[in-house]
């Protein structure tokens, strides 16, 4: 077969095959619910969850136990040993100043776990601090134990995506030897309320709303460094456990919130994640 024939096979096979394999793309959206008592996860399809046996982190099976979304509690939609968040991975964050040399690499810092807080709950400002940010971001959702993953392979251990808000306290970011309360205060990780696979983790639009109006946007292949690259660079260093997070960093300028505000955080085919906005008392 000559060359040109072979150019002519290879575009008629992706132009009618192409678009059937990316509908048989298995796109998967898992959550973590409560039901009374009980406290499972669940696959989501439409307004309905089937409970499963197990979690995503591990084979697991449908089974005939099914809830409406507005029956159920969603909780944070994993339980991680450690939240990871990273600094300055949006050239629009640094308002797209010449790249400096300490932002070529990854730049991870911790949050707390105790700072996750679900879809729905609010995000508590806590006294002593007049500043505090809203940033939001994509999750990244670790689905195995991983350590010294090279590049190409790092994908292989993220089960998904989900919807995050780094909150802020940016006078103590300012002012604090370290970050652990500007960024790991309670309820300063709102995260959820879904986990998604299947999808390109690198190309998602990302959207940020204070009380309804659009104050971040921007898409996920801005990012400085990809998923497979952070994953890969943290892994280095830190041993990464199932249902660990990666926060990806923030896009753009970002403002403050008070209390009475509504926060969303909406990614591209994974859902929207809500939270109001009060006073510590």
């Amino acid at each position: 077969m000559k060359t040109r024939d072979r150019l002519c096979v290879l575009f008629l096979v992706l132009f009618f095959v192409g678009p059937a394999l990316a509908a048989d793309a298995k796109v998967t959206r898992y959550c973590r619910f409560q039901m009374g008592d009980l406290v499972a996860y669940g696959v989501v399809e439409g307004d309905k969850i089937t409970q499963i046996e197990g979690d995503p982190f591990a084979p697991w099976k449908k089974t005939p136990k099914t809830y409406t979304l507005g029956e159920v509690k969603l909780l944070v939609p994993c339980q991680p040993t450690q939240v990871f968040a990273l600094a300055g991975n949006y050239k629009s964050h640094l308002k797209d100043k010449e790249l400096d040399p300490k932002f070529q690499i990854v730049q991870p810092f911790y949050k707390t776990v105790s700072c996750l807080t679900p879809n729905g709950a609010d995000i508590v400002i806590p006294k002593g601090t007049n500043e505090v940010h809203y940033e939001a971001e994509m999750v990244v959702v670790i689905s195995k134990r991983c350590k010294n993953v090279a590049e190409d392979r790092a994908l292989d251990y993220v089960l998904g995506v989900t919807c995050g808000n780094d909150v802020s306290a940016r006078d103590w970011q300012k002012s604090d030897v370290q970050w652990w309360r500007a960024k790991g205060s309670d309820t300063f990780g709102p995260c959820g309320p879904f986990i998604v696979s299947g999808v390109n983790y690198d190309d998602l639009k990302l959207v940020g709303r204070l009380n309804g109006k659009v104050v971040q946007e921007t898409r996920t292949r801005d990012m400085i460094h990809n998923v497979a690259k952070q994953v890969s660079a943290i892994s280095q260093q830190v041993t990464l456990n199932a249902g660990d997070i990666i926060f990806t960093g923030t896009a753009g300028e970002t403002s403050a919130i008070k209390p009475g505000d509504v926060f969303e955080v909406e990614i591209e085919n994974v859902g929207i994640l809500k939270n109001g906005v009060t006073a510590a008392k």
